[in-house]
């Protein structure tokens, strides 16, 4: 059957796959027929989403992109890919007042130069093919949106934004694609932690004219598509995702 999002024949690498959107894009990437190249932190969690992939020859490698060793250890250990989905990332809340130059730091290299460095290593040792794509998981804050207290996760994702754009052209004439998804609120397991409770969320619900928080596989399917032959004239394109949250 005829479908241009197909993913078959496609390797992609997944960062922050143990939970959440990473998640779900490893799981959904595999059901499309690409082989899946997982990473993550936590080797318990990482394998918990390794067990739910779909197909042969998917990979699990345990990986901490806090350093620069660190990503070129990992990008030692890859095959060549048709894709990445730079989707690993930290979310931390301080008022202006109170941040510190190690929370910016923390976040920073989390959020922003880790995915960065990571490209820009796959480029250098040639382990992104012609006509790949990479993806690169936003955010509305910083981009479309203030939130109280969410000024350094903000910056990070506004960089990746302006990050993308520059990229996509860089490498335009190597066929790499560079696109961002940036979705609003996505019901992820951040929000059972206790910091939000149930009558703030019901009330930031209301909020969106969809009148629902998105779903790790609706970013999922929206980061297929970017990765798939579908947007083959895509890039340099920062993707909304968030339920008409910015239409008000």
């Amino acid at each position: 059957m005829y479908n241009p999002f197909t993913l078959e024949g496609k390797t992609i690498l997944i960062t922050g796959a143990s939970s959440g959107i990473g998640r779900a894009t490893a799981i959904e990437c595999s059901k499309m027929g690409a082989t899946v190249v997982i990473t993550g932190r936590n080797e318990i969690r990482l394998s918990e989403t390794f067990n739910q992939l779909e197909g042969d020859g998917n990979i699990q490698i345990v990986a901490d992109l806090k350093t620069k060793n660190n990503i070129l250890e990992l990008v030692e250990k890859l095959p060549m890919l048709d894709g990445c989905v730079n989707n690993a990332g930290v979310v931390k809340t301080l008022l202006t007042q109170f941040i510190t130059e190690d929370a910016i730091n923390e976040v920073l290299q989390i959020n922003t130069i880790a995915p960065i460095l990571l490209t820009q290593m796959l480029i250098k040792t040639k382990k992104l093919l012609r006509n790949s794509s990479v993806v690169f998981t936003g955010s509305t804050s910083g981009v479309y949106n203030a939130v109280i207290g969410n000024s350094i996760y903000s910056v990070s994702k506004g960089a990746i934004n302006g990050f993308v754009k520059n990229a996509a052209l860089d490498l335009a004439s190597k066929l790499i694609r560079v696109n961002s998804v940036n979705p609003g609120m996505i019901s992820t397991d951040i929000l059972n932690d206790g910091t939000i409770s149930a009558e703030q969320l019901q009330e930031d619900i209301k909020k969106y004219p969809l009148k629902r928080y998105g779903k790790p596989e609706e970013v999922a399917y929206a980061i297929i598509y970017l990765l798939s032959d579908a947007s083959a004239w895509v890039t340099g394109t920062n993707l909304l995702i968030d339920g008409g949250f910015t239409l008000q």
